[in-house]
């Protein structure tokens, strides 16, 4: 078989999703025509062409009246779903990765593969805010440290609750952050400037992603242009690990302590 062939063979099972659908319920168990009929929705013509298209690449064999996968079908049905899995998988990460290219971040693309995404939708449009403060929530008793380009309740709220369980946090700023601290959340920014295991960095550059990191979790978030978060990718590989430690390191050493920057009335 040439590569022609293969993919002749790829673009006539990826050109009609009856067609999946029926190397995929043939790939579970022999059927009849009859039950595929059923099985995909499909009417008895259109089920018998394609078990004829199936037939003529050696995908499937007829015995004692039922359809069954060969090997060839087998291989063809699992390598066809495993291609499927990518493409989504890349849609996903290719909205991480383009988001936060267009801010100027240089992520190690070899950790993605490993990492978990979470992804706002129109259907979902706090997943993002909320698995950051799950995340939050968990790690009472632990060192934190973290990067926002924002300030919200439910940030303020879960870090709140890490304090109060025994966390310690490192978190880095921005101006325009701070100063909205201050106006809208004067308890927070008190206990951030009053608690000894809370350290607040105010970075004097625009911070445009976030960054969290926990134990073994490295976290990096991507925001639309509205500053709303839009992905976490969530990884223990190392790759993102250190990058994550990098940029933190980094960021921090460039930022002056909330103290210092914001007046107490």
């Amino acid at each position: 078989m040439t590569a022609e062939d293969g993919h002749d063979g790829a673009q006539y099972l990826a050109g009609s999703p009856v067609r999946v659908a029926i190397l995929r319920a043939l790939r579970d168990d022999p059927r009849r025509p009859a039950e595929l009929t059923d099985a995909v929705d499909a009417t008895r013509t259109t089920v018998q062409r394609i078990l004829a298209g199936f037939r003529e690449r050696d995908w499937v064999v007829k015995r004692d009246a039922a359809y069954r996968v060969t090997p060839t079908g087998e291989r063809v049905h699992d390598a066809y779903e495993t291609l499927l899995r990518e493409v989504e998988r890349a849609d996903r990460y290719g909205r991480f990765a383009a988001t936060v290219e267009r801010v100027g971040v240089d992520f190690p693309g070899d950790g993605i593969p490993d990492s978990e995404l979470t992804v706002a939708s129109d259907q979902n449009p706090l997943a993002a805010v909320d698995r950051l403060t799950e995340l939050l929530r968990e790690s009472s008793g632990a060192e934190i440290r973290a990067v926002s380009p924002v300030v919200l309740q439910q940030f303020n709220e879960a870090a709140a609750a890490a304090l109060d369980g025994g966390a310690s946090v490192e978190l880095i700023i921005d101006r325009d952050v701070a100063d909205a601290s201050v106006a809208e959340f004067e308890p927070a920014t008190d206990r951030a400037l009053d608690d000894d295991d809370a350290e607040v960095y105010v970075s004097a550059e625009p911070i445009e992603y976030g960054l969290f990191r926990c134990d073994d979790i490295a976290c990096v978030t991507a925001y639309d242009e509205r500053n709303n978060p839009r992905c976490v990718l969530e990884s223990t590989d190392e790759a993102v690990v250190d990058w994550v430690d990098e940029a933190f390191e980094t960021l921090r050493a460039d930022a002056a302590r909330l103290s210092s920057v914001v007046e107490r009335v």
